[in-house]
C-alpha cells in the first residue's frame, strides 16, 4: 500500500469511530483469530506523565479530527511489538504487521526477532515482512549484560553479535531496555556504566547505527553513596552525547516524577521530564508513548492504561518537544506501548487513532 492510499485509507478508518472502539477491537481480533493476552510483568527490564488532568478520559487533549496541524509529526508513528508479543507468539509477525499497516503505523521497535513467534523466521524474512506492510524497524532493545552466561545475546558478552543483527535488519537504533545497574547504584558504579555504553556508542555509530537506552522510573532515583545525587544526570554527564542517546518512556519518567521528587531526608528536588527533553533535544531521537490512570494510592502514581484512556498530556508533549526542538519534527520518532494491554490489537489501533487525532489549537502549544 502506497504511502498516499494508506494515509487516506487511515483517515477513512479515523473518521469512523464505530469500528475503532474497543469493541471493534475485540471484534478485528476474533476475525484474525487472536489469543488471550498473556499476563505478566512489567516493561522488559525492571520498573521503574504530565500533570494530571483528573480521572476522566477526555481531558481536552484534541479527540476528533477537528482542525489545525496535527501534533504527530507524519511518518514518525511507530509501536513496541513487546505490546503484541501475545499476537506474534500465536499467529505469527505476518498477520500482526496487516493490522498494523491498517491502523496507520509507519514504524515499529522490536523486542527480540521471534518473540515466540508461530513458525521460524529469519532476519532477512522478517526485515522483507515490515517493508512489505510498509514499517520501518526503527530499533531495537537488547539485554546489557548478563555476566553470568558468556554466550548471552546482550552488548556486554556479545556487542558483534548484536550489532551483526541490527544491521542486517537495517536499523538506525540499537539499543537496551536495561538499567545502568551493573556495577550497583553508586555514583562511581554509574560512571562505569557510562564507559560501557559509551563502548557500545562508538562501535554502534562505525557501523551507522545510535545506540540508545531506555529508562524506567528508577534510573532517576538517587545514587546511595551521594543521596544528592539523582542517578539519570550521572548518566547524562557521563556518556558522549555523540554515541549515546536516550529513548525517553514517558509513562516511566512521570512514574518518577512522582517518587523522587523528594530525597530520601525530605528536600526538594524537582523533576519534569519534559524539561529534560527540551534541554537535551537532540539526545532523545526516540519515545515510548504509554499512557496511565493518576493513582496516588500506589507506588508509581499512576496505573498504566492504553494510550488515549490515561491522564497524561500528549498533546502538549508532542508539542513542545517537535515545535521547539530543532528539526523536532524529523528528527524524534514515537513508539506507542502497553506493558500488558487487555486487547492488543484493540490498544494498538486506539492508540494510532487517538494519536492521529491531536490538533495544535486553543491551548497554545
Amino acid at each position: 500500500m502506497s504511502r498516499t492510499s494508506k494515509d487516506a485509507e487511515l483517515a477513512r478508518r479515523l473518521s469512523r469511530r464505530n469500528i475503532l472502539g474497543v469493541a471493534a477491537g475485540a471484534t478485528a481480533a476474533t476475525i484474525i483469530g487472536t489469543a488471550t493476552a498473556q499476563a505478566a510483568g512489567r516493561d522488559h527490564a525492571p520498573q521503574g506523565p504530565g500533570k494530571g488532568h483528573g480521572h476522566g478520559h477526555d481531558h481536552g487533549h484534541g479527540h476528533g479530527l477537528g482542525k489545525g496541524k496535527p501534533v504527530l509529526p507524519p511518518g514518525r508513528l511507530g509501536i513496541q511489538l513487546y505490546s503484541l508479543r501475545d499476537k506474534i507468539s500465536t499467529l505469527g509477525f505476518a498477520p500482526v504487521f496487516a493490522e498494523l499497516e491498517k491502523y496507520g503505523y509507519d514504524e515499529i521497535e522490536l523486542a527480540g526477532y521471534t518473540q515466540g513467534s508461530a513458525g521460524p523466521i529469519t532476519l532477512a524474512q522478517l526485515k522483507r515482512l515490515a517493508k512489505d506492510h510498509g514499517l520501518n524497524p526503527i530499533g531495537s532493545h537488547v539485554g546489557y549484560y548478563d555476566d553470568n552466561n558468556p554466550g548471552a545475546y546482550t552488548f556486554a558478552q556479545n556487542l558483534e553479535k548484536v550489532l551483526d543483527d541490527a544491521q542486517a535488519l537495517g536499523l538506525k537504533h540499537i539499543g537496551t531496555a536495561s538499567g545502568p545497574f551493573r556495577y550497583g547504584s553508586t555514583v562511581d558504579g554509574w560512571k562505569r556504566a557510562a564507559d560501557d555504553f559509551n563502548t557500545y556508542g562508538a562501535a554502534a555509530r562505525k557501523r551507522g547505527m545510535k545506540f540508545y537506552q531506555h529508562n524506567h522510573a528508577e534510573e532517576f532515583s538517587f545514587a546511595t553513596d551521594k543521596p544528592k545525587v539523582r542517578l539519570y544526570d550521572v548518566l547524562l554527564a557521563e556518556t558522549d552525547p555523540d554515541l549515546v542517546y536516550l529513548e525517553l518512556d514517558i509513562y516511566w519518567a512521570y512514574c518518577a516524577q512522582f517518587r523522587f521528587s523528594k530525597r530520601a531526608d525530605g528536600t526538594k528536588a524537582p523533576l519534569d521530564p519534559l524539561k529534560y527533553v527540551l534541554k537535551h533535544p537532540n539526545r532523545y531521537p526516540l519515545f515510548h508513548v504509554k499512557d496511565g490512570v493518576r493513582d496516588d494510592t500506589t507506588r508509581d502514581g499512576y496505573r498504566m492504561s492504553d494510550v488515549g484512556d490515561g491522564d497524561i498530556d500528549y498533546k502538549t508533549f508532542l508539542s513542545k518537544v517537535t515545535n521547539r526542538t530543532h528539526h523536532g519534527r524529523s528528527y524524534h520518532h514515537w513508539q506507542a506501548e502497553h506493558d500488558n494491554p487487555v486487547e492488543s490489537l484493540a490498544f494498538a489501533r486506539k492508540s494510532s487513532e487517538h494519536l492521529h487525532s491531536l490538533r495544535e489549537g486553543r491551548c497554545g502549544d
